[in-house]
């Protein structure tokens, strides 16, 4: 019984800490590819 509840739990913090990293991980890629980018223009 508390196993189940456990692996609910577990499922869900998946979830929310994939859609909470999400934003983060595209602008992060927003940023990298925006820094790379004025670093090449200028070389």
């Amino acid at each position: 019984m508390f196993r189940a509840i456990a692996d609910v739990l577990r499922q869900i913090g998946g979830a929310v800490a994939t859609v909470v990293t999400l934003p983060f991980r595209a602008l992060a890629r927003l940023f990298g590819g925006a820094s790379s980018s004025t670093r090449s223009r200028t070389a």
